[in-house]
């Protein structure tokens, strides 16, 4: 009866998902109805409902769920994204690495990816990274006559660095659910993010190289009459502001001075002196930057309300065992289990935002692997691996749709086509983290 109501649950979610309903009352309602039906159950005495006694205790595992203290780093992050949005320091750094890079092939889009390294280590907020990269930077690369699916496809996936590279709100949220440390899990995230930015590099030069038409150097008469020394000074000034931003942050963080939710402050804080700094914060952009992360906080803490009374009452009816079994029940070994688990989640991010999969799926799945002997920190940085494949990926890739809005200069089949060989790259470095685990965890250990 138990594993009835358990796939029945997911399939109401499912079915009502499709009708365009918002994921978080989805959620939220699918819960709260089975919560009651499972209260109408326990008198009957009809399945393993002992831990659903009441909507009463379904709303107290809830609330002591979006009332975690662990959370709170989260929304200072976000503040301090939209802060340093309004600082002006991308298109400092823009203008300045464009001078220096541009003469060179393919020059323009590896400015775009450092300094989407930055960005990501900076703000962690996706859509304002991809808007800001594709209203910026996506002009320049096309005058200067790059083809437009790879200045597109170099755009979008610079933009998602960021939901990997600490200070990343996945992590976060990733932290919170499954009960690992943030810290560590920022720390494990270090390596592979930049291995990704590196591999990003290495496909622009070689692209550029056997394609130089597709990635030109810009042409002589936009080029600076700077010397090189003014350039290179040029770009360690925009420099200087955002790495003593990063070191503050995750410096702090990784010495042990600081817990996340503390250095989540400082990040808001200097952000924030970074802009006033600039003289380009008024009173009324910082009401909009307000706005802005009450919004963005609003809609993830509603999303974070419905998967927990999802997974409460699924947990309740025994769906953890029931997932439980039949992963055990494959004929794999472990590591074809946990290569299995890597493939649904890398298919759900087709359908499903990261927020949903993270809430729902990675709780449920995560105690088995960890009952495998594998390293919760290593299994949590594949599954961030893959699940910022799922912004590129169609139909609801969201960093297609960023760039799409900001840029009217490149279609949705450019969009599309460039996305493909970045999410080669992710798989790519999905499987070298798989196959070495030390790349996520040795600077935990």
């Amino acid at each position: 009866m138990d594993v009835l109501l358990v796939i029945l649950m997911f399939a109401s979610f499912m079915l009502v998902l499709f009708t365009g309903f918002p994921v978080a009352f989805v959620l939220g309602g699918v819960g709260v109805l089975f919560a009651a039906l499972g209260s109408v159950l326990e008198p009957l005495d009809i399945g393993d409902v002992a831990e659903l006694r009441s909507i009463g205790f379904v709303a107290n595992r809830v609330f002591a769920t979006v009332s975690s203290y662990s959370l709170i780093p989260m929304s200072m992050f976000i503040f301090m994204g939209f802060m340093l949005e309004r600082s002006g320091v991308a298109e400092r750094l823009i203008d300045a690495m464009r001078r220096v890079l541009g003469p060179a092939p393919g020059g323009l889009a590896i400015a775009v990816v450092l300094i989407g390294v930055v960005l990501a280590a900076s703000t962690g907020i996706i859509g304002a990274s991809v808007v800001l990269l594709a209203t910026i930077a996506l002009p320049s690369m096309i005058n200067a006559g790059y083809a437009r699916w790879v200045s597109a496809g170099t755009v979008g996936a610079t933009g998602c660095l960021g939901i990997l590279v600490p200070p990343s709100i996945m992590l976060v949220v990733m932290g919170d659910q499954l009960r690992i440390p943030v810290g560590d899990l920022f720390m494990g995230a270090i390596l592979p993010g930049l291995l990704l930015a590196g591999c990003f590099v290495l496909f622009i030069l070689g692209y550029a190289l056997l394609r130089p038409g597709a990635m030109p150097a810009i042409p002589a008469e936009q080029r600076s009459e700077a010397s090189l020394a003014t350039q290179v000074r040029d770009i360690l000034a925009a420099l200087l502001a955002p790495l003593l931003l990063v070191l503050s942050v995750l410096g702090s963080i990784i010495a042990g001075v600081a817990s996340p939710t503390e250095a989540s402050g400082i990040g808001a804080a200097g952000a924030t002196l970074l802009a006033v700094r600039s003289r380009q914060l008024s009173w009324a952009d910082f009401r909009k930057v307000c706005y802005q992360t009450g919004r963005t906080v609003a809609f993830l803490y509603a999303l974070i309300f419905g998967a927990s009374c999802f997974s409460v009452v699924l947990r309740g009816y025994g769906g953890d065992e029931v997932i439980e079994n039949a992963l055990h029940a494959l004929p794999f070994e472990p590591a074809g289990v946990l290569a299995l688990v890597i493939l649904i989640v890398f298919l759900l991010g087709f359908f499903l935002d990261w927020m949903e999969i993270v809430l729902i799926v990675a709780p449920l799945v995560m105690p088995i692997m960890v009952g495998f002997g594998f390293d919760p920190v290593w299994v949590a940085i594949l599954l961030a691996l893959c699940l910022q494949t799922s912004f590129l990926t169609p139909p609801v890739g969201m960093a297609l749709f960023y760039i799409r809005s900001a840029s009217k200069e490149v279609s949705m089949v450019d969009i599309y086509k460039g996305a493909g060989p970045f999410v080669a790259l992710q798989l790519l470095v999905l499987l070298l983290v798989a196959a070495y685990p030390p790349l996520a965890t040795w600077m935990i250990q």
